[in-house]
């Protein structure tokens, strides 16, 4: 029965976090955890010498956000499924983790049976998000979109836009840097970048535009 079950990674910077999912997953008769990852290097080293069949991501990691990741194990990986896992709001982050490659999206408010359900569902080569995200996701590709891709948050690189959404929620640069694991200047330059793409010449005007907007996405 060992042979049958999917090998599963997970890759998350909190360890309580990773053994919870490890004992959810291992009592299984379909999954079993062949390793875990605190970063983006340990989990590319992993990957490499466990062969895993799906991996569990978290968005926040250390040095190097989740987003990042996966588009690398895309590259070096394409036959690795992967599942988000997040803290945070699927509407602000699950059209971007499945344009990096992911084939889902879970919030870790969900209970553990919707954790299973992800991944069975993905393992079976589809996609899993909310009923709600799924309605959304749907209309942008058949084109319902509102503004198109005139949407000012669609000239933001990941990163920018990670860096955008902790300022809408009332973070400053060094918190921001800490959350991220970057340096003070690198966010530095990231508000520079975005503010110069969203046409804001202001702190304080891009501080209210965030603001608003992660309100916004709040209330979709």
């Amino acid at each position: 029965m060992l042979k049958n079950k999917k090998r599963v990674l997970i890759i998350d910077d909190h360890p309580i976090m990773r053994q919870g999912l490890a004992q959810l997953i291992n009592h299984q008769s379909d999954f079993m955890v062949c390793g875990e990852a605190e970063d983006a290097h340990e989990a590319l080293k992993v990957i490499a010498t466990t062969s895993p069949d799906v991996a569990i991501v978290d968005i926040s990691l250390k040095q190097r956000n989740g987003i990042e990741l996966i588009k690398d194990i895309r590259i070096h990986h394409p036959n690795l499924e992967i599942l988000v896992l997040s803290m945070h709001d699927e509407s602000l982050y699950a059209e971007r983790v499945l344009r990096a490659g992911a084939k889902g999206y879970i919030m870790k408010q969900e209970g553990a049976e919707k954790v299973m359900i992800a991944l069975r569902q993905i393992m079976k080569g589809q996609v899993y998000v909310s009923d709600n995200m799924a309605s959304k996701i749907l209309q942008i590709f058949a084109g319902g979109r509102k503004n198109g891709s005139d949407s000012p948050m669609e000239s933001l690189s990941d990163r920018e836009f990670e860096v955008f959404q902790l300022i809408g929620q009332g973070r400053g640069t060094r918190q921001i840097a800490e959350d991220l694991h970057l340096s003070v200047k690198t966010v530095e330059t990231h508000r520079e970048h975005i503010k110069e793409k969203l046409k804001l010449k202001e702190a304080v005007s891009l501080l209210r535009f965030a603001v608003q907007w992660v309100e916004s996405q709040k209330r979709c």
